[in-house]
């Protein structure tokens, strides 16, 4: 009896989880969406005469078309751009695009509201600088209203 309950509830699991493929198939329409930015850690050190305090280097590649969602960093972010172009943007601010050689700074208080790749053909990779607390995370998605 067991057997015959397991057998008769599988094929509807499959067919919602085929209906639901569909319809995920379905609204997301033809055109796949970027994947979420790849990170890689280069480097973390403690801050010589600054207790708690440790520098965090990373790269941070998009796809073209890519975005991160609204973060904060709660630490000092120096971002320089390796390749292509990035539009930024921070709470209380104007949305800008940069290149490579070009900067962007994100204060401990500010929430980043845009990070994102500027083309829809090319991937952009920026290398970033943070000053941060001594084991706390690098980075926190935000709500979409949360303040400073």
């Amino acid at each position: 009896m067991r057997i015959r309950r397991v057998c008769a509830f599988t094929p509807g699991v499959v067919l919602v989880v085929g209906i639901l493929g569909f319809l995920d198939y379905t609204w997301a329409g033809e055109v796949a969406l970027p994947g979420p930015p790849t990170v890689a850690e280069l480097m973390t050190r403690d801050i010589a005469g600054i207790p708690h305090k440790e520098a965090l280097m990373i790269t941070v590649t998009y796809l073209p078309g890519g975005a991160s969602l609204p973060h904060r960093h709660d630490a000092q972010v120096f971002v320089y751009v390796l390749e292509g172009a990035m539009t930024m943007q921070v709470d209380g601010s104007a949305p800008v695009t940069i290149g490579p050689g070009q900067t962007f700074y994100e204060g401990i208080h500010d929430v980043h509201r845009v990070s994102a790749n500027a083309s829809q053909t090319e991937p952009a990779r920026i290398l970033v600088f943070m000053i941060k607390d001594r084991g706390k995370p690098a980075s926190r998605v935000v709500a979409a209203k949360e303040a400073p």
